[in-house]
């Protein structure tokens, strides 16, 4: 059954679909926004791949073959704003944001245009299409889908959704997040349901630097929550830790970063966690056509052009960051990544290489001159 709201409410920004398309904002002039993709060669999408080291991973798949890179799209078209709140105003938004979005818009649909990556939920293995459909939540009544990613203020976002749907007052309500209750997830719905949505919602993700997230997950789960210490905590370190394999005392709260790496080594990606799986099996970019992907280090803003695109009443904005949150520094990620054995995170970057690469993220600078410093 789909819903009875007709399409007028909201309009997709173009018809059909090409790979993964992420349309960017288009708050620059027309000329401004055709001048950045006119600096925008085909060979940038590759440099992109190569600076990430994704394209070696490529190569060896086979992925890279007869592949055509689309033509920048730089249309240049000017949404509508809605929204009233200067404090916002996307006319700050500036035209490097916009470059960045247009790079990533082209990786994503060069990369997601070979015949081994799937091209929609269908062709999913079942285990990956559980996955995605349980991470994609739904609002019918705005006409949008907002695939979660842990440790991407997730938590901010469903909060978000249950003030659009009513069952929470507004985003700075003091309670504890509650992640199932009050809101749709497309999991949840028949095929045709589905297949609906998909079709005409507006649908947006957001993703951060895969070492960073990976980095607030170990911090969060194994420094603060003590399920996640007894159920992996004292796996990993009765795996991995010397002589501790049948000791009955391991608590599972003083997992070190290096224990929990070689754990990651060990697993499968598509069976980890959700807090550490890579972005990419948790969303799948290729098989899911996004409108928007928004970046963790541009959150305020690109969660207000979000809000803008699906027209949320200007009293709904994006919560501000609890005071209690413990950021990740780049002088705290430099330390934990400068500390773990080369050997470890030349292992580890390969588990994590489509985020790099599809999402634009420069591999870390872990030499020894810049570790140093």
């Amino acid at each position: 059954m789909v819903p009875r709201r007709q399409d007028s409410g909201v309009k997709r920004p173009g018809a059909g679909r090409s790979g993964s398309v992420i349309n960017f904002r288009t708050t620059v002039s027309s000329s401004s926004v055709r001048r950045s993709s006119a600096v925008l060669p085909s060979l940038l999408t590759f440099l992109v791949i190569v600076a990430s080291g994704g394209l070696l991973l490529m190569i060896e798949k086979g992925m890279l073959s007869g592949v055509e890179t689309p033509p920048p799209r730089g249309s240049g078209r000017r949404m509508d704003l809605t929204r009233q709140d200067a404090k916002h105003s996307p006319a700050a938004v500036d035209v490097d944001s916009q470059i960045v979005q247009e790079i990533r818009n082209r990786t994503i649909r060069t990369v997601c245009s070979q015949k081994n990556m799937p091209h929609s939920i269908w062709t999913l293995s079942p285990l990956q299409r559980k996955t995605l459909l349980q991470h994609i939540l739904v609002n019918d009544e705005y006409r949008f889908l907002y695939c979660y990613i842990p440790k991407v203020a997730c938590s901010n976002w469903k909060r978000v959704l249950k003030v659009l749907g009513g069952t929470l007052e507004n985003v700075e309500v003091n309670i504890k997040m509650d992640h199932r209750n009050d809101l749709l997830f497309l999991s949840s719905l028949k095929p045709e349901e589905i297949r609906y949505r998909l079709k005409h919602y507006f649908k947006f993700m957001f993703v951060r630097e895969p070492m960073e997230r990976l980095l607030s997950a170990y911090r969060n789960k194994f420094g603060e929550i003590e399920s996640y210490q007894k159920k992996y905590g004292v796996e990993i370190i009765k795996r991995y830790r010397k002589g501790r394999a049948k000791d009955a005392s391991v608590t599972g709260d003083d997992v070190t970063f290096a224990e929990f790496v070689r754990y990651l080594l060990d697993e499968d990606v598509e069976r980890m966690n959700e807090h550490w799986m890579p972005v990419y099996n948790l969303c799948q970019p290729c098989a899911v056509s996004y409108d928007f992907i928004g970046s963790y280090e541009r959150l305020e803003s690109d969660s207000e052009f979000v809000l803008q695109r699906i027209g949320a009443p200007p009293s709904v904005h994006f919560p501000e960051r609890q005071t209690w949150y413990k950021p990740v520094t780049t002088e705290t990620l430099h330390y934990y990544l400068c500390s773990l054995p080369q050997k470890l995170l030349r292992e580890l970057l390969p588990k994590y290489i489509l985020d790099f690469s599809l999402f634009t993220y420069p591999l870390p600078n872990t030499t020894t001159q810049h570790c140093r410093h």
